[in-house]
């Protein structure tokens, strides 16, 4: 499979070497404002900055090249980029973090909330960390942990250094060097704590990911997640 690489920093550079891993031929690499042709590529991996994440999409969508993205803070836009890809029959997946790991704890998030629905004795909480560099706060990965609990119970939102309310959850968020992301729900009460955590030892993970996400969606059409990717749910 041919790859484009939009966005070569960290992320891009440990895509690409799971990718060449796995046998698949890097034709684009990209960062800022370089030009390239996308239609090069059977599929594209977005790992860029949020002001160029949109563009970067869109491109790939205009030009039928089925697109991967792992950026985060561009949101806004998000329902811009569905519209288009469902007007031009394009292939496109949005994760927040593309760890097999953190998908599953994604899922066993949304289960947890769903049986603590009803257990108005305990404060819900989200905890992330991450290394210094990373460009956003709270990350993505907490905002769809907060949302994977949103959705399913009666909390009606989430606020970033809050203190725990009957309706917003509060994020804690920490930079630390050399951390390459930690995330952990708390539910606590007077009488005990439950606490459900994923920890990532390297980047690894978040890389796989995103490659195994392009295998699937080649040649596919339509808008996806990480769960039709892994079959949960």
């Amino acid at each position: 499979m041919k790859l484009a690489l939009l966005g070569y920093g960290r992320m891009g550079k440990e895509i690409e070497k799971i990718a060449l891993e796995r046998g698949h031929e890097i034709v684009i690499k990209t960062s800022g404002d370089d030009t390239y042709q996308i239609t090069d590529a059977d599929v594209a991996i977005d790992f860029s900055i949020p002001t160029a994440a949109f563009g970067n999409i869109s491109n790939c969508i205009e030009h039928n090249v089925p697109v991967v993205s792992g950026t985060t803070g561009w949101l806004d836009e998000y329902d811009d980029v569905i519209q288009l890809c469902e007007t031009k029959k394009g292939a496109f997946i949005y994760a927040s973090n593309f760890s097999l790991g953190v998908n599953i704890f994604f899922e066993l998030n949304r289960q947890l909330a769903k049986m603590m629905k009803l257990q108005n004795q305990y404060d819900i909480s989200i905890e992330e960390i991450h290394h210094t560099k990373k460009l956003d706060a709270p990350s993505g990965t907490a905002i769809t942990l907060a949302e994977g609990i949103i959705g399913n119970t009666d909390k009606s939102g989430w606020e970033l250094d809050r203190k725990s309310s009957d309706e917003i959850i509060p994020i804690k968020a920490i930079r630390t060097p050399e951390v390459p992301g930690t995330h952990t729900i708390q539910y606590d009460s007077e009488v005990d704590s439950i606490e459900i955590k994923h920890t990532a030892h390297n980047r690894k993970g978040f890389a796989l990911g995103a490659v195994i996400a392009a295998e699937w969606l080649k040649d596919k059409q339509g808008v996806f997640t990480m769960r039709d990717v892994l079959n949960i749910g």
